[in-house]
């Protein structure tokens, strides 16, 4: 066996070994990194090199706003508002409250662009408000959760603008508009699956709103729904960058929620400030990690061994899609979502470039699969979280999720097979 294959064992051995030992996964990539790099004898300080020029990038700064403009909206009351705004449009119908608990998680998801922030917001409003009306609790649960991984490919999703770097560096406005009609496209499938399940348990539907209602509470939520016009008008203009357009969004929320609504005092911005700096801290750590383990990768040529190994398998386009999303899905279930962003990019963008597919459609075919990763255990972040607020065992939650499973995947197939669904938005208004 050659060196290189030798030092491609020890990275991928180590790294899936310390992921199984439950080592974190900003650890697990410095250290199978490391591993690979002494056998090789490579500088160490060439390694840490490309882990901070991985993280130093003026587009990765939209992240931080993005990250704050959610919290803020997560603490303040435009969730509530957002979720009042749902009920109107849509609370009326069969399985009303659930169907709100989709269209909410569509409205804040458009804002904040988390799906975590999703659930512990709208989830910790809806989830209690829905077994008063006596939705089951996992059934709760799974709407809840499937629906706020929206977040991930609705814009602005921060995992957008990683994998746009990680690309070499593919237009932000693009891939927001490329994810507007599959995010709404999942949302109605996931409508669709909750109408059925509703109307054979027979669950109630919501109240009816009075003209004068419902003008209150269109009153009280345009301000919230005025960040999704700043974010996608700004970007998809040209008007102001990702991350000119995340600045003033931040901005925004901060002004109406401690200045227009002031239903929390402002010093909770320190609180808000804290949790934005933690997150923040733990998305850069991976995304470096990450950048150095992808070096390592390319210096032992396994992108081009990768390509070479899929094509050999068969040069059918369709065939080749399909081993592709297995092998998405798979990584999804076990990584997190943002250094799997930055690994399998680089690896994979050759194979799509080989079969003629577009980067921005291949850009959002990895985010739906990864939305499915993110609710799917042993590593599904959205899951653990909607399970920890609904107060409910994640076993008795997997019972019926399987309905909604599918709504996911039959969105991820046309997302992967036709590529008008992701790129007709971008070559509308931006140019092909």
């Amino acid at each position: 066996m050659s060196s290189t294959a030798i030092a491609a064992v020890i990275l991928f051995v180590t790294f899936f070994g310390l992921i199984i030992l439950r080592l974190p996964v900003t650890f697990s990539l410095v250290a199978s990194t490391l591993a690979a790099a002494f056998y090789l004898q490579v500088p160490v300080v060439a390694i840490f090199q490309r882990m901070g020029q991985g993280v130093y990038s003026f587009s990765f700064l939209a992240i931080p706003f993005f990250i704050l403009a959610g919290e803020i909206m997560a603490t303040g009351s435009i969730s509530t508002r957002l979720v009042k705004v749902a009920d109107l449009i849509i609370g009326r119908f069969v399985g009303g409250f659930a169907q709100v608990n989709i269209l909410a998680s569509t409205f804040f998801g458009a804002i904040s662009g988390s799906a975590t922030a999703d659930v512990a917001s709208v989830g910790g409003i809806l989830i209690p408000m829905m077994e008063e009306q006596g939705y089951d609790r996992d059934f709760s649960v799974n709407v809840t959760v499937t629906s706020a991984c929206q977040s991930m490919i609705i814009p602005p999703s921060h995992n957008m603008i990683i994998f746009a770097l990680a690309a070499g560096g593919l237009s932000t406005g693009k891939m927001f508009l490329a994810g507007v009609i599959p995010g709404l496209l999942l949302a109605v499938s996931l409508m669709t699956v909750t109408y059925f399940i509703a109307k054979k348990r027979n669950y109630p539907r919501g109240d009816r709103y009075s003209m004068k209602e419902a003008l209150v509470i269109i009153k009280d939520g345009i301000l919230g729904m005025m960040t999704i016009a700043i974010i996608m008008i700004g970007v998809t203009t040209g008007f102001f960058t990702a991350t000119e357009s995340a600045a003033i969004a931040c901005i925004y929320s901060f002004v109406v929620t401690f200045f227009v609504y002031r239903d929390i005092p402002l010093k909770t911005m320190w609180v808000i400030l804290k949790r934005t700096v933690r997150t923040l801290a733990m998305v850069l750590a991976v995304i470096a990690a990450a950048n150095g383990f992808c070096w390592i990768m390319s210096y032992l040529r396994i992108p081009e061994m990768a390509t070479q190994a899929l094509l050999s398998i068969s040069d059918n386009k369709y065939v080749l899609l399909i081993l592709i999303n297995v092998f998405l899905l798979v990584l999804g279930c076990i990584m997190d979502v943002a250094p799997l962003i930055v690994i399998t990019t680089p690896v994979l963008i050759p194979v799509i470039q080989q079969i003629g597919m577009n980067p921005i459609q291949f850009g959002i075919v990895l985010l739906c699969n990864l939305a499915i990763g993110m609710c799917t255990p042993p590593v599904g972040a959205t899951l653990f979280a909607g399970c920890a607020v609904g107060k409910i065992p994640m076993e008795k939650c997997m019972r019926g999720i399987v309905p909604f499973y599918a709504a996911m995947v039959v969105v991820l197939l046309l997302v992967t097979y036709v590529p008008a669904v992701s790129l007709f938005l971008p070559n509308l208004l931006m140019g092909a």
